[in-house]
């Protein structure tokens, strides 16, 4: 799938723009995600900077209509090398919750709205740990349950089991704990 670099200026300069567009619009989400799964923001920035590194040796065109699925498929596999490296192949049992701010915060309404995601997040980190990835991938990043079955190398019934599963426990859960 590696293609050799661009040769001509007009290669280098179309090559130039995919990578900068690509970056600009992928970098925070690739970032969320190692940090999710590495539980370190620094160590995620690495790993997102080599999934970058390896994106400039692919010509556009043979990433073309899959860049994204690309991004987190090699994302996804060098946070797995970096947690197997330090012999600490932990996904999601210690992660942090997510702080929820807001640029303009107001009584009330916004209040609850930060409660009920600050739930939300904690419901989410007591899943087991393959819940918390498909439904990260899928509702914070928006992928389709094929693509998420690319990233992970689950079957595409068994990334829709457990996205269901998931979702239905997390509604029991939020059930219960709402008065």
């Amino acid at each position: 799938m590696f293609t050799s670099p661009p040769n001509s200026r007009a290669d280098v300069h179309e090559n130039s723009g995919f990578l900068e567009r690509t970056f600009a619009e992928h970098s925070a989400p690739l970032t969320r995600y190692a940090t999710r799964l590495l539980g370190d923001p620094d160590r995620a920035r690495d790993v997102v900077q080599d999934t970058f590194v390896k994106l400039m040796a692919q010509s556009p065109a043979a990433i073309n209509g899959h860049a994204v699925e690309w991004l987190f498929t090699v994302c996804r596999h060098r946070a797995l090398d970096v947690m197997r490296k330090d012999g600490r192949l932990k996904r999601f049992e210690e992660g942090q919750v997510e702080r929820v701010t807001a640029n303009d915060p107001r009584p009330g309404s916004s209040l609850e709205q930060a409660e009920t995601h600050a739930l939300v997040l904690s419901m989410i980190e007591q899943l087991p740990p393959n819940q918390q990835e498909v439904v990260r991938l899928k509702f914070q990043n928006g992928f389709s349950y094929k693509e998420i079955s690319r990233i992970t190398a689950l079957s595409v019934t068994n990334v829709g089991f457990l996205i269901h599963t998931a979702v239905a426990r997390l509604r029991a859960d939020y059930a219960a704990r709402r008065p």
